[in-house]
Formats: structure tokens, sequence, C-alpha cells
């Protein structure tokens, strides 16, 4: 069955960058809503950032103004862009999609989670 595929993490420095992305694994199934989530060690897992079917996007507070999510339907991939990173940003990244096929029927998939380490 569809799947979603997470890739992108890995080992930064405070101050750079990382681009993760979440990709449906068949092209017949389309990307309608992701959100992207973390959990670091000892914390609960929280929400990232969101974007719908038509490219709006939410970030959470802790985020805003450094991560960005961008959708490629082409791809069927959605990317999010993470800079000026900090070390409380290191966590487990997982992706979860509301996926559509072709006869236009929706349910839900998680991505199988990458791991990010900001640290000198």
């Amino acid at each position: 069955q569809v799947q979603l595929v997470a890739s992108g993490g890995g080992l930064v420095e405070p101050g750079g960058s990382l681009r993760l992305s979440c990709a449906a694994s068949e092209n017949s199934f389309s990307i309608n809503f992701m959100g992207w989530y973390r959990q670091a060690p000892e914390k609960q897992r929280e929400l990232v950032a969101t974007i719908t079917k038509n490219g709006n996007t939410n970030y959470a507070g802790s985020v805003k103004g450094r991560f960005t999510l961008s959708r490629n339907n082409a791809k069927n991939t959605v990317s999010l862009q993470m800079n000026s990173l900090k070390p409380e940003d290191t966590a487990v990244y997982y992706c979860n999609a509301d996926l559509q096929d072709s006869s236009g029927r929706s349910f839900s998939r998680w991505g199988q989670g990458t791991q990010v380490t900001v640290a000198s």
C-alpha cells in the first residue's frame, strides 16, 4: 500500500540548515493535508508545521520565521526547509499526511521519521 517516506535528517551545527522531505511512494495518490511533527528525547511529540492542499501553511511559534513548508505536487512531495537551527530543534521528525486516491477517497499515513541533531 502507499507509504510516506521521510528523508533529509542529519547532524548540523547551530545556525545551520537542513531540508527534510516527505514523499508519497505511489504517484496515483495525492497529498492533501500534511503535518510535520517532532519528538525530542524525554519530551512529548509536538506539531511543527502544516500545509493544506492549496499550499496554505501554519507554523508553531517556536519555528515561525525559521522553517518553511513547500509542495511539489508533480513529485508527490512536501519539503520542510529548516534554517537558523537551534539545539532545541534536535528531535526525530515525522510527517503525517491525508492522502487521496484516484477515486477521491481519503486516508492518513505516517512517515518513518528522520533524525535531526543540532550540536556543536
